[in-house]
């Protein structure tokens, strides 16, 4: 069964950084696609790889239905292709960088959807928001401060804390992209 992993977690957990890791450890290795967010916000060398779209560009994909899931945060648009609808019926599963307050619709339009919070302290939090650089002093505070409550009908959010070496979270969340399936047909 092709599962959808939706991994969410607050900015400056480290989300981009693992999913990266994961995506060139795993290489095509597995049936396992990574989707790419569409974000209306321009890239920047250290961001996440995702695409670019204007304002305008994303409300026509998302109007016309060419978005599976679709958010607002932080006065951008966020969005995950139709694409992995089509890898899902192919047997593939599918690894998206989701939202944490839009989780209750994923769940909703997604029954094999695994939930994975990525955790970390908040002084590490604080720090990598710092080092990226995207951030106001008080963008970080507000940052730091929110902390949607995660809803999980699923059955069970899996927790990854990301606090060490990026080869420790990064090898955790292999592990479970690669072995969940296996894991669950057991029980």
């Amino acid at each position: 069964m092709a599962l959808l992993f939706y991994i969410i977690g607050a900015s400056g957990v480290g989300k981009d950084s693992l999913m990266q890791y994961a995506r060139r450890t795993i290489n095509g290795s597995q049936p396992l696609m990574f989707a790419h967010r569409y974000i209306t916000r321009p890239p920047k060398e250290g961001d996440e790889n995702h695409i670019y779209l204007s304002t305008k560009e994303f409300i026509q994909r998302r109007d016309s239905g060419a978005l599976a899931l679709h958010w607002e945060s932080h006065d951008l648009y966020y969005g995950i292709g139709r694409e992995i609808d089509l890898w899902l019926q192919a047997g593939c599963s599918v690894v998206v960088n989701g939202s944490r307050a839009h989780l209750p619709i994923a769940l909703e339009q997604y029954p094999h959807l695994v939930p994975v919070l990525i955790e970390a302290d908040p002084d590490i939090i604080r720090l990598r928001l710092e080092t990226r650089g995207r951030e106001t002093t008080d963008d970080i505070e507000r940052r730091l401060q929110r902390k949607p409550e995660i809803t999980d009908r699923s059955g069970g959010t899996i927790i990854i804390r990301n606090n060490g070496p990026l080869t420790q979270g990064g090898d955790a969340l292999i592990t479970l992209l690669t072995n969940y399936q296996a894991t669950i047909s057991t029980f």
